[in-house]
């Protein structure tokens, strides 16, 4: 154990040049970091909400608007599928989370059953032939259509998945570093994100659903029963942004929807200058787009965002070209943030705030100084007592190996771009004293040896040798308690396991190969004949 091996030696080097320069960007000026050469490191740590201040938000995924929103879709394709297949009908509507019919023929009850389950069943997963929607008989002329249970669920849960993907894609589109977006329960979203100073802003940009549809208007609708909120059948009233206070009556059916949107950022009127929104659709989108502008040209056709219309200009023209744009009473910022939603996508329910917190950054601060002085009085704490206890040469060589130890801790936290909290700064003070537990134990065994007659070289060699397995089998529990924490955890728990168990794998290496590579180069210089430990 030893042994000087010139791999040791390279190991020892590297980690140790590894640890400065990639620690080296926490502590410079922003102004010496930007003037140090391209390839020099520029990954700092990132400082979670509770050191940096920022917004904390609890938000919960409204499943019943989405269910209610999947029956008003239900409820229009029936419609549209018994009137192609020819089947008279009366009745329609929506009751207890159902959709309701009477058929005016009975004798067409069963065709028209079969008609319904062939056009709105999607495929329901783990049942082998089976869909997400039940059509069953209702009286003798009657239908009734449904979801199954299992359906509802899965979609709920689908719901709050997606829902999460599509906040953390708006956040980054803010340029917000290393948010914490996590599910708490069945359909709870906690997300925190540090340093974001502009909370309602934050509240703005994930909370708005940006359901964008483009919706022809129906022109043939009475305005006075337009302004009670009645509509003809197929189409819906909706509020609209070029009058306040006015409404218009559109076709309930999209002829193209935001999900087809391949871009969008916000620009300026080549004529009037004002700030607007620019778009792009896919393949699918723009043929779709096309066709219907070539279909309705000196028609109206509306752009609606999320149950309001803002704006409704008229078909001058077929619009090929799969690009456009949306005017409105638009401000810089507002566009801005619309393209963010419409790039980041819809969410697939709305989302309401439960819970809104904001850390200042002057209480962040106030934990960073309380981090950095118990951490400073920790290591003093540890350095002191390994000095006295095995004294200056064995001590000092425990703390040599535990300052790489903190270094390659804080360097690997940049590389990953880990984010700091302040648990994890418990898990790093936890991590330096656990560390010289390895050095107890090896000089512990040396005295052991230098007591029983053995000679310094044997007893080195006895210590490390002697006490691995014991090294080993502490720190493989504690990894695996961290690893339990960091998959079960959430949050706090996760970025205390996350420096804990960095922090293992550098204490192992420092506490037995620096320690081992510092002892074997003072022995060869030094060839003691006992050891200044006992």
């Amino acid at each position: 154990m030893m042994t000087l091996s010139r791999w040791k030696i390279i190991a020892v080097v590297l980690a140790a040049i590894f640890g400065v320069l990639f620690s080296l960007p926490n502590i410079l000026p922003q102004q010496t970091l930007s003037a140090m050469p391209g390839f020099f490191p520029r990954q700092q740590l990132n400082l979670g909400l509770d050191l940096q201040g920022g917004s904390h938000l609890l938000l919960e995924v409204d499943t019943e608007a989405l269910r209610a929103e999947r029956l008003v879709n239900v409820l229009e394709d029936t419609r549209v599928t018994l009137t192609g297949a020819g089947v008279a009908y009366s009745d329609l509507r929506q009751q207890s989370g159902e959709v309701l019919l009477r058929v005016a023929n009975p004798a067409d009850r069963d065709r028209a059953a079969q008609a319904l389950r062939g056009a709105l069943g999607a495929p329901l997963a783990g049942t082998p032939g089976g869909t997400d929607m039940t059509v069953r008989n209702d009286g003798p002329d009657g239908l009734r259509i449904g979801f199954v249970p299992e359906a509802v669920n899965a979609e709920a849960a689908k719901a709050v998945e997606q829902s999460i993907e599509i906040i953390r894609r708006r956040i980054d589109e803010l340029g917000t570093r290393e948010p914490t977006i996590i599910r708490q329960g069945s359909n709870r979203i906690v997300v925190q994100a540090p340093g974001e100073s502009d909370p309602e802003r934050l509240k703005n940009v994930i909370g708005q659903t940006a359901k964008l549809t483009f919706q022809m208007v129906d022109e043939s609708a009475d305005l006075e029963a337009a302004a009670q909120g009645r509509a003809p059948p197929g189409s819906e009233v909706l509020p609209s942004d070029e009058q306040p206070g006015s409404v218009l009556v559109v076709r309930r059916r999209a002829l193209v929807s935001g999900e087809m949107l391949t871009d969008a950022s916000q620009g300026f009127d080549g004529q009037s200058g004002q700030p607007v929104v620019t778009f792009r659709f896919n393949s699918v989108g723009a043929r779709r787009f096309g066709e219907a502008t070539s279909q309705n040209i000196g028609r109206r056709f509306a752009i609606v965002l999320d149950g309001k219309v803002i704006s409704a200009p008229v078909i001058q023209g077929a619009i090929t070209g799969g690009s456009g744009q949306i005017t409105g009473n638009f401000t810089v910022e507002t566009a801005n943030d619309l393209a963010v939603l419409l790039r980041a996508g819809a969410l697939p329910a709305p989302l309401t705030v439960e819970e809104q917190r904001t850390v200042g950054a002057e209480l962040g601060a106030d934990a960073v100084r309380a981090g950095q002085i118990s951490t400073t009085v920790g290591f003093i704490t540890i350095l002191v007592f390994m000095v006295l206890a095995y004294g200056g040469l064995f001590g000092g060589i425990s703390v040599i190996a535990l300052l790489v130890n903190a270094l390659l801790i804080i360097a690997v936290m940049s590389v990953t771009q880990a984010t700091l909290t302040l648990p994890g700064i418990a898990g790093l003070i936890l991590t330096l004293a656990v560390a010289v537990d390895a050095n107890v134990l090896i000089y512990e065994r040396m005295r052991d040896e230098i007591r029983a007659g053995r000679s310094a070289i044997a007893a080195m060699d006895a210590g490390f040798s002697r006490a691995m397995s014991s090294i080993i089998d502490a720190n493989v529990t504690t990894i695996l308690a961290a690893l339990i924490m960091f998959q079960f955890g959430s949050g706090p728990v996760r970025g205390f396991a996350w420096t804990l168990s960095i922090g293992v794998l550098t204490s192992v290496f420092t506490a037995v190969l620096v320690t081992q590579v510092l002892l074997a180069l003072w022995f060869r210089v030094r060839r003691p004949k006992t050891l200044p430990i006992v």
